[in-house]
């Protein structure tokens, strides 16, 4: 049977617009400035998720294209969901002729276990390794530093 949805990595396909709206709206992203959203697209391998030509999802690869990529940004939009669409996305980039042969994927999810889990991906072992610096205000705050 052939999918209603086609994947595209090609950055002059994707709706900046979109992208930066559902980001911005997100939990992970919240208030995300625009032109954040445009670098993180041109510094990263992206993938978009069209429905009759229409973009219907998205998300990027940060990647060295040799040993390691966090996949991050992932998102369908609502009425899209449960339809298959993530999972072609997440075939494509786990398929993509660059990223071949890492040593390892990672990424972070709220809710969405179920679907990673599907593709091999499993909880961090030995989590005691892996630090972080995290801001998760950052976007408040620039936005802040404007208002003042």
């Amino acid at each position: 049977m052939r999918s209603l949805y086609r994947v595209s990595t090609r950055q002059s396909t994707f709706d900046v617009r979109l992208i930066h709206d559902f980001l911005r709206n997100s939990y992970w992203a919240k208030n995300i400035p625009r032109a954040v959203v445009e670098r993180s697209i041109r510094n990263s391998l992206c993938f978009g998720v069209f429905c009759k030509g229409r973009q219907v999802g998205f998300g990027r690869v940060i990647t060295d294209r040799a040993t390691f990529a966090y996949i991050a940004d992932v998102f369908i939009v609502p009425e899209h969901r449960g339809l298959g669409a993530a999972q072609l996305m997440l075939r494509a980039m786990l398929n993509h002729r660059q990223l071949q042969g890492l040593r390892r994927w990672m990424l972070a999810t709220l809710d969405a276990h179920g679907l990673y889990k599907k593709f091999g991906f499993q909880p961090i072992t030995h989590a005691e390794r892996y630090m972080t610096i995290h801001h998760p205000e950052v976007y408040q705050r620039r936005r802040d530093a404007r208002v003042s």
